[in-house]
């Protein structure tokens, strides 16, 4: 193993054979460069396979955030409530609308936003609230108490299921169909990857239909120039899309993969003090990444680099850092900070690799 974080799932099988093939069956169409007919085709398998309505791609996950907190009534001065414990695009996709985002600790087994913090959180001014699906879980409340809530305040629930794709609620829903949007991303490290990309879910007609405007100018209707609302330039291209269709094949194998990688750390680090994984119901969940709480987490990682083996620290609470320095005490969020790492988790993992990560671990806890 090299000394590169091996966490990345994705990144060498981007352009393989399956993703080259359909690329170059793209190319002797001699069809459009921007979305079109591969982009629809994507959108179709991304709804099928969540049981969505619609599905409407994007050029990157952070803008699938910010159009969804636009469609849903999102705008200057207005607050969100997003998680502490979160990837820094999601509390930045509402800081671009001149909206505020308000950091809510998370649950300390799911890293999923407290219920009950929340509900402490809304204001007058809240106009949305971002649940983010860490790592394809469920909220440990059930998703049902954030749905019950939203509706109860008339706050807007968005679900950010970047992580997620490939996990479904107890209920037999996908992750992302319970908000009002799901928002779901592409970038080289997710299960699926177009290099960057996002897609937005919703049953809702209405909103599926500001949201294709809202990428595409605010055109009236596509082809015109004609625009009765306004809008962005937010577009796929069918090259992405091209990569996705191939992706989506390799999906159903990826998920099994990600499952039994998971299995095998869940054995392999069995009776080890000071390392504990984050729980996770195979039968609903598939695991993006394998995420640990490690005593002696820095010294640990260095025992591993040592080895050939990447990790990484998983993301410190956003309040405290310096791009949004704001008073608060989210005490999970910040354990997180001071305990949390990534182990190595990409798809391509031998069970042999496994196996050495964890006897590498057992060492350094162990002698």
């Amino acid at each position: 193993m090299s000394d590169t974080p091996e966490f990345i799932p994705q990144m060498r099988p981007l352009f393989g054979g399956e993703e080259k093939a359909e690329l170059m069956a793209y190319l002797d169409e001699d069809g459009f460069f921007t979305e079109f007919k591969k982009t629809e085709a994507f959108e179709r398998q991304i709804a099928e396979f969540t049981g969505a309505r619609h599905c409407i791609v994007v050029n990157n996950g952070t803008v699938s955030l910010t159009l969804a907190a636009i469609a849903v009534g999102v705008g200057p001065g207005d607050e969100v409530i997003v998680p502490d414990y979160t990837m820094i695009a999601t509390p930045n996709s509402v800081k671009m609308l001149g909206a505020q985002p308000v950091f809510v600790d998370v649950d300390p087994d799911t890293l999923i936003l407290d219920l009950a913090a929340t509900r402490a959180a809304i204001t007058p001014k809240t106009r949305a609230i971002m649940l983010v699906s860490a790592n394809g879980r469920a909220p440990a409340c059930g998703i049902a108490a954030f749905e019950a809530l939203a509706r109860e305040t008339g706050v807007a629930l968005i679900e950010d299921a970047a992580q997620s794709l490939g996990s479904v609620y107890p209920d037999g829903r996908h992750i992302g169909r319970a908000g009002a949007i799901g928002s779901f991303s592409f970038s080289a490290p997710k299960i699926i990857s177009t290099g960057q990309g996002g897609a937005l879910i919703t049953d809702d007609d209405a909103l599926a239909d500001r949201l294709r405007r809202l990428k595409d100018f605010g055109r009236a209707a596509g082809g015109t120039d004609v625009h009765d609302s306004i809008g962005y330039n937010f577009k796929f291209t069918e090259l992405q899309a091209c990569v996705g269709l191939a992706q989506m094949r390799q999906l159903p194998g990826r998920i099994e993969r990600k499952k039994e990688i998971w299995r095998r750390y869940a054995e392999g680090l069995a009776g080890i003090p000071g390392i504990q994984l984050f729980a996770h119901d195979l039968s609903l969940c598939t695991p993006w990444f394998i995420d640990c709480r490690a005593e002696r987490r820095d010294a640990l990682a260095a025992h591993l680099k040592a080895q050939g083996i990447g990790t990484r620290t998983m993301y410190p609470p956003i309040h405290q850092q310096k791009a949004y320095a704001l008073p608060g005490h989210h005490p999970v969020a910040e354990e997180i900070g001071r305990s949390g790492l990534w182990l190595p988790s990409m798809i391509q993992l031998s069970d042999a690799q496994i196996e050495r990560i964890c006897q590498s671990i057992r060492s350094f806890y162990l002698g």
